[in-house]
C-alpha cells in the first residue's frame, strides 16, 4: 500500500515539475521571438536551475519507489518536496508574467 502511495506522489511530482519546465520553455520561446523580450529571457534563464533541480529530484523519487518500504517513505518525502517547489515556482512565474484580466 505504501508503495502505491509513493508511486502516485512521485508521478504527481514529475507532472508538476514538467509543467514548470514546459511553462518556462513557452515563456522563453515567446520572449526570444519578441523585440524587447530580453528581460523575460534573462528571468527564464535564472529559473532553469530551479526547474531542472526539481525535475531531477522528482525523477529520483520515482526511481526510489522501486525499493523497500524505507525507500518508499524517502520517495514520498522527496517527491512531495520537489512537487511543492515546482508548484510554488510555477505560481511565482505565472504571477509575474500573467497577462489579461
Amino acid at each position: 500500500m505504501i508503495n502505491l502511495i509513493a508511486v502516485l506522489v512521485a508521478i504527481a511530482s514529475v507532472l508538476a515539475a514538467l509543467g514548470h519546465v514546459g511553462y518556462l520553455a513557452l515563456l522563453n520561446n515567446a520572449a526570444n521571438k519578441r523585440a524587447g523580450g530580453a528581460p523575460v529571457a534573462e528571468y527564464v534563464r535564472s529559473r532553469w536551475p530551479i526547474a531542472g533541480g526539481a525535475t531531477a529530484a522528482s525523477l529520483l523519487a520515482w526511481l526510489f519507489t522501486s525499493g523497500s518500504t524505507g525507500m518508499d517513505i524517502l520517495a514520498i518525502v522527496l517527491a512531495a518536496g520537489s512537487g511543492v517547489v515546482s508548484v510554488k515556482a510555477l505560481q511565482s512565474t505565472q504571477a509575474k508574467y500573467r497577462s489579461g484580466g
